[in-house]
């Protein structure tokens, strides 16, 4: 790994009155480089910043060729007359709006007099040891990975627009052993004026042609994150968020693909914005037949004011490079977010097996249902139970009592003492369900403090599922909320917290923020969220934290900064879950995929699988069970133990191990596939899921993947002996009766024989 300062020149031959003319432009290069990953980049005499290479690594030849600045029109420094057409075909590194560039930009303002140009010229570079972390003035927390020295490389690049007195910092880290970089950029205002800032991107990289696939991960409430993939067309695409959250309908990951690229072979470019709020990102090709990539947050109803000598830092864009398939990027995304975004005490640890009450009771239960409910599963071999809402306030429904978060007496005879030390002496963790971003307007908090909901006063708030967003731009509030957490925290043995988020934000004003800073409450909320998740992770390091919204509306990399698991979708039916979780593995780790067993007929599509295929499928995640286990047939209870001694026995190999997808149900939807390998390649895990039977000839030629070659491995269930490259050239034959049903095959190292 290495971070390269060079200088170049460039010769650029011309004609003047018909004579021909030799000119010269000096180039300052910095070059990235690890392994398997090159990133260059070039400026100018004149200050300009261009992009010139990302993709597999090079040799350490010049590669300012690439930058075609031998072809007319040159440089504006050598041709001003054409200044215009450089600034409209040049791969700008972070493109300015407003002075001749007419792609997608990077970056915006307006200044007092309401003019938006900007000019950003580079002035200086430093290189960092390790990785430093995002920081912003008055801002606790930014969520983005981490690596130390002996990981990761960083390079500050610094600009300046000596016009508005702005001086930008771009961040670029690359590690050591995984194909990643990382880009963040970090505004300062050191000229005299207040400036406005009305677009702040992350990252932008112009490609040299436009011959790749986009992949995007789309979909609604209870079937997020479905794979998507289009071939690039001349214009923009894009996907995006204007919800206050990373949404339901577009999740924060891009991937451009060679047209060729499956799982195994071709390009793959993958980018992943570590942030919760109002994404952007987009693919323009242009009149060139080149692509210009942006991401970050979306300027839609975005601004900021930013007064002399204050600062505004963008969220961290990961960028992820494979040149050998949709899957190695895959890989290198969770092995990144394993060891280098996730933290604290569950990091590397196994989660507990988990029964939630929402699905068994939803709001109607009592003390004694809760008792009975954890015994009979404590029996069962289940670790931890979990309260869901309605345990508060006066909570019989979901039109009260968020914000009032106190015990609901009347349904929790002796409060939450009494009722966690019953399941601890049953054996069992316990956990709490919070929703602490929303405010009833029948509850005791709004009250007292109608102020506090997010409006715009004289205008009809929008209530969505009977509730209101709170203010979290406003620390009062945060404050206030945080202390009735830490009070039921404190009140008795809770060791896990799911946190959830059930709407979006609406008639987006704050009662606590001046006229000028309105438009700032989009991020200021992100930011405040981020700020209470900090304080609880830091006061609680022991408390396992599982983000949720409304199912998966909320699944992004900067949750999994302060929570190691998400709940991955409210839809829990295992056939459906197969293309949430398929999607959702694209760039997520399975370790972070909080999934459970459920009931049948299952509560969103009422569709009933086999009891085993529901385990198998859950088994991917976190594991756990959302159903009445008072109440379900005898045989699904006797099977519950077997499943719990699956789960501990092939979990470590899951949650370490490399993931590889066999199947893929938006191709062909009559079964998935899947196997996880560990990283010495000695152990292997293989998940077959038959969707839709067929007859006649019902067995299916598998070829597995991720093993060893020379290896020799045995197939526990069959017996069967076989080198890792017969078993990825040849396959295995699949064969099972029905449809819905399901196989696990686990493969061990044969030694000694």
């Amino acid at each position: 790994m290495s971070i390269s300062l060079s200088n170049t020149t460039v010769t650029m031959n011309r004609y003047v009155d018909g004579k021909p003319v030799t000119d010269t432009e000096k180039l300052q290069v910095f070059r990235l480089d690890n392994e398997t990953m090159t990133y260059a980049m070039a400026v100018t005499q004149e200050g300009y910043l261009l992009h010139v290479y990302y993709g597999a690594r090079c040799g350490e030849d010049d590669l300012t060729y690439l930058l075609r600045l031998s072809d007319s029109p040159y440089t504006p420094r050598i041709l001003k007359r054409e200044k215009g057409t450089f600034m409209d075909a040049r791969p700008f590194e972070f493109p300015c709006h407003g002075i001749g560039d007419y792609r997608e930009p990077c970056f915006m303002i307006m200044d007092e007099d309401g003019m938006s140009a900007c000019d950003l010229r580079f002035v200086a570079s430093r290189v960092e040891k390790g990785k430093p972390a995002l920081r912003q003035k008055g801002v606790s927390c930014i969520p983005a990975t981490f690596a130390g020295e002996e990981d990761a490389d960083t390079l500050v690049l610094v600009m300046e627009d000596a016009h508005a007195g702005l001086t930008v910092e771009l961040t670029y880290t690359i590690f050591k052993k995984l194909s990643v970089l990382t880009r963040s950029a970090r505004v300062i205002n050191h000229g005299e004026a207040d400036v406005r800032l009305q677009r702040v991107l992350s990252a932008c990289v112009d490609f040299e042609d436009s011959a790749y696939d986009m992949i995007t991960l789309n979909g609604s409430w209870a079937r997020e994150r479905l794979l998507e993939r289009a071939p690039l067309h001349h214009g923009k695409q894009s996907v995006d968020s204007v919800k206050g959250e990373s949404s339901h309908q577009s999740n924060p990951f891009v991937a451009l693909v060679s047209h060729n690229a499956n799982e195994e072979i071709g390009e793959a470019f993958g980018f992943n914005l570590v942030y919760s709020g109002n994404f952007f990102a987009q693919a323009e090709v242009t009149q060139h037949k080149h692509t210009r990539f942006v991401m970050g947050i979306n300027p839609y109803d975005f601004s900021w004011l930013l007064r002399t000598e204050e600062e505004f830092t963008a969220p961290e864009v990961v960028m992820v490079y494979s040149g050998s398939g949709i899957g190695k990027m895959s890989r290198t995304f969770h092995d990144l977010y394993r060891n280098h975004l996730i933290r604290g005490e569950w990091k590397d640890k196994q989660r507990p097996i988990l029964i939630n009450n929402w699905e068994a009771t939803y709001f109607q239960f009592d003390t004694e249902k809760l008792i009975e409910i954890a015994k009979q599963a404590s029996e069962l071999g289940v670790e931890m139970f979990v309260l869901d809402d309605g345990w508060f306030g006066h909570r019989d429904s979901d039109n009260s009592s968020l914000g009032d978060w106190f015990v609901y007496e009347k349904k929790l005879k002796g409060g939450l003492p009494y009722l966690v030390s019953e399941v601890n002496k049953l054996g069992m963790k316990f956990g709490i369900w919070f929703e602490p971003e929303m405010i009833s307007p029948d509850s005791k908090l709004y009250a007292e403090h109608p102020e506090w909901a997010i409006q715009i006063i004289g205008r009809e708030m929008t209530q969505s599922r009977e509730q209101y967003v709170l203010d979290y731009s406003n620390v009062e509030v945060r404050d206030y909320v945080y202390k009735m957490m830490r009070d039921i925290l404190d009140s008795a043995n809770i060791e896990y917290i799911k946190w959830d988020m059930n709407r979006q934000l609406t008639e987006v004003g704050s009662t606590s923020l001046p006229r000028k800073r309105q438009r700032e409450l989009w991020h200021r909320y992100v930011l405040g969220v981020y700020d209470l998740m900090n304080r609880l992770t830091t006061d609680y390091p022991y408390l396992l934290l599982e983000n949720c919204s409304g199912g998966g509306a909320r699944f992004d990399p900067a949750m999994l900064y302060f929570s190691p698991q998400i709940w991955t979708s409210d839809d829990t039916d295992a056939i459906e879950r197969l293309k949430i979780q398929y999607g959702t593995s694209l760039c997520y780790p399975a370790s972070a995929m909080g999934a459970h067993v459920s009931d049948c007929p299952n509560h969103v599509l009422g569709r009933t699988t086999p009891f085993a295929t529901r385990g198998n499928v859950a088994l991917v995640g976190t594991f756990g069970y959302e159903l009445d286990v008072t109440r379900i047939p005898q045989e699904d209870r006797e099977a519950i133990p077997g499943q719990i001694a699956k789960f501990h026995r092939f979990n470590p190999l899951m949650r370490k191990g490399d993931q590889y997808r066999l199947g893929n149900l938006f191709e062909d939807n009559s079964f998935d596939a899947w196997m996880f390998v560990s990283k010495d390649k000695t152990e292997a895990l293989f998940t077959f899921v038959q969707v839709l039977g067929r007859p006649n000839y019902p067995s299916r030629n598998i070829k597995l993947r991720g093993l060893a070659p020379n290896k020799r491995y045995r197939v526990e269930e069959t017996g069967q002996v076989a080198t890792g490259k017969t078993l990825m050239e040849a396959g295995i034959f699949v064969s099972l009766y029905g449809d819905f049903a399901s196989q696990t095959l686990y493969l061990s190292e044969v030694t000694g024989e």
